[in-house]
């Protein structure tokens, strides 16, 4: 989806935001066995019809816990401007009502240099973070109060999206949410609402998906006076398909398109395959 960085990010890349989901191991006494699915996908991206960038996802969820790895980088013409690459990196565990992070970590880099964001969390609440070069911008910007970062999900975890036991993996379900987010700078919310079925065909994926609309509301730690804040607030043409991933009865995001200051903007699948992994361990408590 969207989210908010700092101008680091903001003036050397389009956002892009898309999941990539790898392989996690539970062990420990009275366990049992239980599949996980891994997850393989490639992401094509696109600024006003021209193609900017790709993203290589590749792992599994399982039936307890996750790990989620993310590599994007400029491609092409965007490539030949500026140098841009983002690697992100979560993991926690899975539970009836989605994901629960217990790290995060990013790292952006461009001819300029480098920024790392690490993340500490404890059942969804920020222990701690750590920024390196320290972010020093502060300016202007509404503070990010210990509230703020209680009950959050990074913006990798926040791609895994859990539908409610006993509802169809399409459909409103699939859809209708509020997601927290905290990347480490800016906290905000994601609202998603049912608008409906589409079919759809990817190398290693065929069938429908559900529609989402999709709006942003800004909590902290931007910028009061941010034009980019303020022109996503008020989007409305943001919108995200969701495929289902059965086996942890989840959806993640197929295509996400929206309208930036820069224009369009569209992050499709042209690769999306999910199959059982090797049997892994689960407590069986």
């Amino acid at each position: 989806m969207v989210t908010g960085m700092a101008d680091f990010k903001r003036k050397t890349s389009p956002r892009v935001v898309t999941l990539s989901l790898v392989w996690a191991l539970v062990f420990g006494p009275g366990m049992a066995l239980a599949r996980a699915d891994e997850f393989r996908a490639r992401y094509t991206v696109s600024l006003v019809g021209f193609h900017i960038g790709e993203v290589l996802a590749a792992g599994s969820i399982g039936p307890a816990n996750y790990r989620i790895d993310l590599s994007a980088k400029l491609t092409g013409i965007a490539a030949m401007v500026t140098d841009v690459k983002l690697a992100l990196a979560a993991a926690g565990s899975l539970r009836r009502g989605g994901p629960v992070p217990s790290t995060y970590a990013t790292t952006a880099a461009n001819s300029i240099g480098t920024r790392t964001v690490r993340m500490s969390l404890d059942s969804g609440n920020v222990k701690a973070v750590e920024i390196f070069p320290p972010f020093e911008d502060k300016e202007g910007r509404i503070p990010v109060t210990e509230a703020n970062k209680r009950n959050i999900l990074d913006p990798t975890s926040a791609l895994i999206m859990a539908v409610p036991e006993g509802q169809p993996l399409i459909g409103p379900a699939a859809c209708n949410r509020t997601i927290p987010v905290y990347d480490g700078y800016v906290r905000f919310d994601v609202t998603l609402h049912y608008a409906g079925v589409r079919n759809v065909s990817v190398n290693g994926y065929s069938g429908p998906v559900s529609v989402c609309a999709a709006r942003y509301t800004p909590i902290s730690g931007h910028k009061r006076d941010s034009r980019s804040t303020k022109f996503m607030a008020e989007n409305r043409d943001i919108e995200a398909w969701l495929a289902p991933i059965a086996g942890a009865h989840v959806v993640v995001p197929l295509h996400v398109a929206l309208m930036t200051l820069a224009g369009a903007a569209v992050i499709d699948a042209v690769e999306f395959s999910v199959a059982p992994s090797d049997l892994t361990a689960t407590s069986t408590h």
